[in-house]
């Protein structure tokens, strides 16, 4: 008899969810407690696993598609025998989970066959490109692993896979395309066009038809993807947004790293970064200006007296902001480990829901992507946000004398309804006072 696989809750107030990556396709084997297909949900990604062991009979529900906590979407048999050659990770038709003739090409028999994206009302072509065809023997390519090589330009060939089965995955891929892409004479492949028609050229080459010039196709965002865009939506539409600006001189903290760094990873097993001196300093500004820690509830302001801090870091398929608990309890190193297991499990999208919920205040650094000055925009019903930027060698005033010195320009967006003017501008200057000295922080004035 079949067991039905079911969408778990995956969060609180989380109701819909996207099917993504099947990882086991038609006619294969699972174990007990193996994944089997991924769910993507407005905050994570999960992995399904196999409630018993058996063969997958039924795929119900394709990447892409929706389904709400409950729902159905596949089918284990615990007494069914796993149908040789199976792909793996097809989502497509039960019968491409037969083993291919001869007559086929080789590719076929190692090639998952993915699910092209879901398209509506393309005029130029009416489907998306599909994913370029592995180029490897015997190594199993998930489908999104292979669109994260195809639009870098890289091989297969040139990645080691992990997954079950010498499968290749996408964190594979994540791992891979960073190294590659920067390695000298690396040239990205451009998206291939199904047949008859030719693949597009790289900008700049000649011989481009008219028809090839102009496309556009569709793809379902993801539930992340709406989430943010309907919060920013909302913190537009119900809040007064205003954001000031200031100036730090970063010299201080960068020696104290050059000084200290070495011995700090020998003690603490961790290397100090800048973000956990910003952590500090914006608790220390939290306390005096609790205001920007706040929230409007109704008629009411609520403050605290603690600080649960976000740290905005890019993950796998977006922008994510998991939260650093009691930031104000917390040393140096503790809060290294952490910014750092963050990111790293961002970047696999191993976070879990819980560690994405809730925070007072927010802190996004837009320099590690080289952006000079921005105007971040506060989740809600949070009340301020500071957004870090690019270190830049600029000339400064200093005693009368021009110097060269690491400036960053920082700011502060916040909610005006409940923090003032004057508090957001002395808000900001807090910070600035607690990164130009650093002793400020251990001595807490």
């Amino acid at each position: 008899m079949s067991v039905e696989l079911t969408i778990p809750s995956v969060g609180e107030s989380i109701t819909e969810v996207q099917v993504g990556e099947w990882l086991k396709g038609v006619g294969d084997r699972v174990d007990l407690d193996e994944p089997v297909v991924e769910i993507e949900s407005a905050k994570v990604t999960v992995e399904l696993p196999a409630p018993v062991a058996g063969v997958v009979t039924e795929i119900l529900r394709q990447t892409g598609e929706d389904a709400e906590v409950g729902d159905v979407i596949g089918s284990i048999d615990p007494s069914a025998e796993a149908v040789a050659g199976a792909t793996g990770s097809s989502s497509s038709a039960r019968a491409d989970a037969a083993v291919p003739t001869q007559a086929e090409p080789p590719v076929e028999v190692t090639k998952p066959v993915p699910r092209p994206l879901p398209v509506t009302e393309c005029p130029a072509r009416g489907v998306a490109p599909p994913p370029r065809s592995p180029q490897t023997s015997g190594v199993v390519v998930m489908p999104s692993a292979q669109r994260l090589l195809d639009q870098a330009g890289v091989s297969a060939d040139q990645v080691t896979p992990t997954g079950p089965g010498g499968r290749l995955l996408k964190g594979d891929a994540l791992q891979a395309v960073g190294p590659l892409a920067a390695s000298p004479g690396h040239r990205p492949m451009p998206p291939p066009a199904p047949s008859p028609e030719p693949s597009l050229p790289l900008a700049g080459e000649t011989g481009r038809s008219v028809d090839s010039e102009r496309e556009e196709w569709s793809v379902r965002m993801t539930p992340l993807r709406r989430t943010i865009a309907a919060r920013l939506v909302q913190t537009k539409q119900e809040t007064a947004l205003l954001t000031t600006f200031n100036e730090i001189d970063m010299s201080q903290v960068i020696g104290l790293r050059k000084q200290l760094g070495e011995q700090f990873l020998q003690i603490h097993d961790i290397k100090l970064g800048f973000m956990s001196f910003f952590v500090k300093a914006a608790v220390a500004a939290l306390q005096r200006f609790p205001a920007v820690n706040g929230e409007i509830r109704g008629r009411d302001i609520v403050y605290r007296n603690y600080a649960d801090v976000g740290i905005a870091v890019g993950g796998g398929k977006g922008l994510v902001v998991p939260i650093i608990r009691d930031a104000q309890r917390k040393s140096f190193a503790e809060l290294e480990r952490e910014i750092s297991d963050f990111g790293r499990r961002a970047l696999a999208n191993k976070l879990r829901p819980e560690e994405l919920e809730g925070g007072t205040f927010t802190i996004s650094n837009g320099g590690v992507y080289g952006s000079l000055l921005s105007t971040p925009i506060p989740s809600p019903p949070q009340s301020g946000i500071l957004g870090l930027h690019a270190i830049e060698q600029r000339p400064v005033a200093v005693d009368g004398e021009v110097v060269i010195r690491p400036m960053m320009y920082v700011a502060l967006s916040y909610d005006h309804r409940i923090v003032d003017g004057k508090e957001a501008v002395t808000f900001l200057k807090t910070i600035k006072e607690q990164m130009e000295q650093p002793a400020r922080m251990l001595l807490e004035v």
